[in-house]
């Protein structure tokens, strides 16, 4: 047994609801059963996980695939049992039995719900609701450009932070080096040396006459943090007080700020293109943002819902910007509503890009240089006594 956790509508009302389940499906059906009209199932991890497996369903490919079918005339069956039989890896069985349930009668939408790691939640809302309207072509192709541009958005940022991660590791890999196996080597050296050493060196050779006498106890604990480091980042209570303390740094919380608003407003306006209620929406998009953002997102949608511009509420809630208020503001005019938040969230994307650049030009300098002078400076208390030895012949 499993838990999972059921978004649903209940009494006019969007609940959250947990159930003891065999499986998602089990949990929708008791869902269904208490009334209440299921949005998305989603499983509950418990306690600590490794998921080294991942699915390999390009779903991207696809839905440009499926698009390019359809565009071509055949039928939405007919569009998926080709993919189907054009596929050679595992996604060839999912869409197998997802040609089965279409052929049984079920819409697109209650067919891609059997596969929740494949299709995820806004995908599906994003389809259901275009099966209301007939306009299937232009959701897909809007969830495409939803992803396209997200992914870019990751990958600015994945690109930004692999160089100084790098450099990183291999300053601690150089710093421990120094520290386990060069420092012991000097402190033999010098131990029998009278002379008056800088208050650095008598660290560093006190340090290195301690490893050299315990080196299985330093190697341990050296193991010891390596594996607290991955257990912690295997572990989603201590990610997120990692968060919680990067969070504090004004000027990475202020970036990361715009980067979630910008995740909010992209997926909350590609659903109401597809027809989603707002209120609807910003529930379904809630799971995206950082749990600190999502109270005043709670707060927001249930102003909205008794009525209040979106707007007005967005502000007081502190989930815009003033320059996406007066586009918010537009959009209430227009009726635009979806068209304006996408565009807020294109020009959220745009800063961000530009901040991604400027960091990339200087922070891995700057890491290198705080690096080479910790590493300098081992290395010149480590021939200190050297100079002062040179010193004393003369």
């Amino acid at each position: 047994m499993q838990q999972f956790e059921v978004k649903a509508l209940k009494a006019q009302a969007v609940v959250v609801l947990r159930f003891d389940a065999a499986s998602s499906e089990d949990a929708r059906l008791q869902a269904t059963q208490q009334g209440a009209r299921v949005i998305s199932v989603r499983p509950l991890q418990q306690g600590l996980r490794f998921n080294w497996r991942r699915s390999r369903f390009d779903l991207v490919l696809f839905t440009q695939e499926l698009l390019a079918l359809l565009d071509a005339g055949l039928s939405l069956i007919e569009a998926v049992e080709t993919l189907a039989e054009k596929a050679h890896d595992e996604s060839q069985d999912v869409l197998r039995k997802l040609t089965d349930a279409l052929y049984q009668g079920q819409s697109l939408s209650q067919a891609l719900q059997h596969f929740p790691q494949e299709f995820p939640e806004l995908y599906v809302a994003s389809v259901r609701a275009s099966e209301k309207t007939g306009d299937i072509v232009p959701t897909l192709q809007r969830y495409v450009a939803y992803q396209q541009q997200a992914d870019t958005i990751r990958k600015q940022i994945v690109s930004a932070s692999i160089y100084p991660a790098v450099v990183m590791v291999v300053g601690i890999a150089v710093a421990i080096f120094l520290l386990v196996y060069l420092v012991p080597k000097f402190s033999r050296i010098y131990e029998d040396m009278n002379t008056d050493l800088p208050f650095l060196s008598r660290m560093l050779l006190k340090w290195g006459s301690f490893a050299g006498n315990n080196m299985a106890l330093v190697l341990f604990g050296i193991a010891l943090g390596g594996a607290s480091v991955v257990y912690l980042a295997a572990d989603p209570a201590a990610r997120a007080k990692v968060a919680g303390l990067l969070w504090r740094i004004k000027s990475l919380r202020e970036r990361w700020y715009l980067v979630q608003l910008s995740r909010l407003y992209r997926s909350a306006g590609m659903l109401l293109r597809g027809g989603i209620p707002a209120v609807t929406a910003f529930d379904m998009v809630s799971g995206l943002l950082h749990p600190t953002l999502r109270p005043r997102l709670d707060k927001a949608i249930q102003r909205i819902r008794e009525g209040q511009p979106i707007s007005l509420v967005m502000q007081s809630c502190e989930l815009t910007t003033p320059v996406a208020v007066r586009m918010l503001r537009v959009g209430e005019k227009s009726g635009k509503m979806g068209d304006m938040m996408e565009r807020i969230a294109l020009f959220y994307d745009e800063d961000t890009a530009r901040w991604v650049d400027t960091f990339t030009r200087v922070f891995p300098p700057l890491l290198l240089l705080v690096i080479a002078l910790f590493i300098g400076s081992i290395v010149v208390s480590l021939y200190m006594p050297i100079f002062e030895l040179a010193g004393s012949i003369q």
